[in-house]
């Protein structure tokens, strides 16, 4: 019997950030292992979810290159059927026993199978929120210190920047092309 202590946090990471980071390292005072789900991986090139799983894979694992902790990052597609959603996630990830999440719905489905629910703790959500931080870059504003560094030139090296403005663009391509009406 493996007497390790395996947790289970998902988010969507887009992108992941300090807030993460800091709820990732209190979560790792209290377990062996994490299994870290990247919720709705299949979506990517939209305002609210500019970010590939991949792309968001490269940014937790980079970031967490100095934390000891045993982890695993699991890209997590949306199945549309809340019932079900729990055996889904069994289903890709190992086995755990504690799941971290402030999400309500979330919260509600892991107790309901069985589960034990703790409550991450959160850090100045107001800024450290991937919409801020999304909105932050859609208006040129500061953002980069709201992420990890690893975070940044992962953001660089994908131009995601670029990514962000162009599917936020509304209209036709000629838009796009063109730079705006």
């Amino acid at each position: 019997m493996d007497s390790k202590k395996r947790g289970f946090y998902i988010g969507r990471f887009q992108p992941f950030h300090l807030g993460h980071l800091k709820v990732i390292g209190e979560i790792a005072k209290q377990v062996d292992e994490l299994v870290i789900g990247i919720g709705s991986a299949q979506l990517s090139h939209t305002p609210d979810n500019p970010f590939t799983a991949g792309e968001r894979i490269m940014m937790i694992s980079r970031s967490l290159e100095g934390l000891d902790l045993y982890y695993y990052v699991i890209p997590i597609s949306d199945i549309y059927r809340n019932a079900l959603w729990v055996a889904h996630v069994r289903s890709m990830t190992p086995p755990f026993s504690t799941v971290y999440s402030n999400n309500p719905l979330v919260s509600r489905l892991f107790r309901e199978a069985g589960y034990e629910v703790a409550y991450s703790p959160m850090y100045n959500r107001h800024e450290y929120s991937g919409t801020e931080i999304r909105r932050r870059i859609l208006a040129g504003e500061a953002w980069e210190t709201l992420v990890p560094e690893a975070v940044v030139e992962v953001i660089r090296e994908i131009k995601g920047v670029e990514r962000l403005k162009a599917v936020s663009v509304k209209g036709d391509i000629e838009d796009v092309i063109d730079g705006g009406p």
